[in-house]
């Protein structure tokens, strides 16, 4: 068995372990990161390559508000960051839409017949208001009518989640769908054909997505890869191909890893851990094994795919990828990689497309084969009017197990009583990341609970409560007020707190007497 002996172990070679892992190993801190994945570092931001092409898995635009983030990105990536233009649009039947949806636009798009139906029903939805407003359904049938719901929100829906809108809460669809008056856009559309507005706002009162975003020329995937680099560089090991088998308590707060890989058995001894494996996943290999384990048991994942296909033919469309809204096909979301950056598709006559299918780890579409996907992807682009499978030259596929935590009525409590344990009983153990704290967060807000982490560790107490980042309005310290005066000194507060205006809404289920009373 190979052993060894560092300040920090972590577990994962994600955004969140990787930026916890260069910024220990920067001050000097011993540091050995296990990632299973044998060839990717950076989880769901890793960049997958195939024959010189290069697959971003989910789609990762490089934003934050936080200058504390952006100048981390610029220090581990100096030099190759491209500009590159926004454009994100709805299909449906043969048909884009603006995203944020822009109702007059919408409906100039869906004919005069349909637009007709959709405006009946919007009228009928105000007559006769549902009065009991549970559901996500609910509530956008409220807003919009029936007919516009039916078209632009629930079937994208529910392939993105795997439920029902009907069994979704209301609170999410008031926090998703914000700023768009259907009403107000009709309006618009009148006083512009009567030359009365010259600026039309389409029903949109408030901008929200930039026009242009940063991003590696080589996708997400250079960024960690390059952490990875400048950790190892620093005396720090990244061992992949390592799958967490123990996690073991011992005097004084430390901890023995003990991993299997392609290499055989492997023990790391540390005084501190960083985790932003799966909770679930964590909880079930702590020894000894915490009472919260069946709290742990009880989580739950949404998986996802994607079929990458090569297309001899030019660029399909200029979006970076475009939301299928179509309930003729399983596909939920198409990426364009050479939108994302031209040299991640080397061959300036073959448009390079990426299918994402939403699923459940086991199910059908997840337990299908790899030649199976790809043939359903060109049958789905080909219902949809994109291309001509003959065009199609191969494909891929890249599975993502637990890419979004789920959100179910027993999620939040518990969460609360793992962590609870997990703080009472092993101080020293540190959870990080989207996974590692069960939360749908940002590239930037994992990696902000991996900077809180380090610097409560550099600190030896709980300095900050890397909770609160993607939940309130500022981050919290514990503590005694003016405890540690370098916090304050390197403005480290001040900047984190703008990280968390850009937090990312979750679909909550409505529970079990809200649905049986609304049925």
């Amino acid at each position: 068995m190979q052993e060894l002996d560092v300040d920090v172990a972590i577990i994962g070679a994600g955004p969140a372990g990787l930026t916890a892992g260069y910024l220990l190993s920067k001050q000097g801190k011993r540091v050995a990161i296990i990632e299973k994945d044998e060839t990717y570092v950076g989880g769901i931001s890793r960049t997958v390559e195939h024959d010189g092409y290069r697959f971003d898995i989910g789609g990762h635009r490089f934003f934050s508000k936080s200058q504390q983030v952006v100048d981390l990105w610029n220090e581990i990536l100096p030099d190759d960051f491209i500009q590159r233009p926004r454009m994100s649009r709805i299909y449906y039947e043969g048909k884009f839409y603006s995203y944020p949806l822009r109702a007059f636009e919408a409906l100039w798009n869906l004919g005069l017949w349909r637009s007709a139906m959709c405006m009946a029903s919007f009228a009928k939805a105000k007559a006769f208001r549902r009065k009991s407003v549970k559901s996500f359904e609910d509530w956008t049938t409220n807003q919009f009518g029936w007919k516009l719901y039916s078209i632009f929100f629930k079937t994208y829906t529910e392939k993105v989640w795997g439920m029902p809108c009907d069994e979704m809460s209301a609170d999410w669809a008031a926090q998703r769908i914000k700023g768009l008056s259907l009403w107000g856009a009709v309006m618009d559309g009148i006083k512009r054909s009567l030359g009365l507005n010259r600026k039309p706002n389409d029903g949109q009162a408030v901008k929200t997505l930039l026009e242009t975003f940063r991003y590696p020329r080589l996708g997400p995937g250079m960024m960690w890869e390059a952490a990875r680099d400048k950790i190892e560089a620093a005396g720090s090991r990244v061992l992949m191909g390592y799958s967490l088998e123990k996690l073991v308590s011992y005097r004084r707060g430390g901890w023995h890893v003990i991993a299997d890989g392609k290499h055989g058995p492997l023990k790391i001894t540390a005084g501190n851990v960083i985790s932003s494996a799966p909770m679930r996943e964590l909880v079930e290999r702590i020894e000894p094994r915490p009472a919260t384990n069946l709290a742990a048991t009880q989580l739950k994942y949404r998986d996802f795919l994607t079929v990458a296909l090569k297309i001899r033919s030019k660029d399909l469309f200029p979006d970076n990828w475009i939301y299928i809204h179509d309930s003729k096909v399983q596909v939920g979301r198409i990426q364009n990689f050479r939108s994302w950056s031209p040299e991640m598709v080397p061959d300036g006559d073959v448009a390079c497309v990426g299918l994402e299918y939403f699923c459940f780890e086991g199910d059908g579409l997840w337990s299908s084969n790899d030649e199976d996907l790809v043939e359903l992807a060109k049958r789905e682009m080909q219902i949809l009017g994109l291309c001509n499978p003959a065009q199609v030259e191969g494909g891929v596929v890249v599975r993502q197990e637990k890419a979004y935590p789920v959100y179910d009525e027993a999620y939040a409590q518990n969460v609360a009583t793992v962590r609870d344990e997990l703080e009472t009983r092993f101080p020293t153990l540190h959870l990080v990341g989207r996974n590692g704290m069960h939360r749908y967060n940002n590239q930037d807000h994992a990696m902000m609970t991996a900077m809180l982490t380090v610097e409560n560790i550099l600190a030896g107490k709980r300095v900050y409560d890397t909770w609160c980042v993607n939940e309130d309005a500022e981050y919290h310290e514990a503590g005694d007020e003016g405890a540690d005066a370098d916090l304050t000194a390197r403005n480290v507060s001040s900047d984190q707190a703008a990280a968390l205006t850009s937090v990312r809404g979750v679909p909550e289920r409505l529970r079990q007497y809200e649905i049986n009373e609304a049925a």
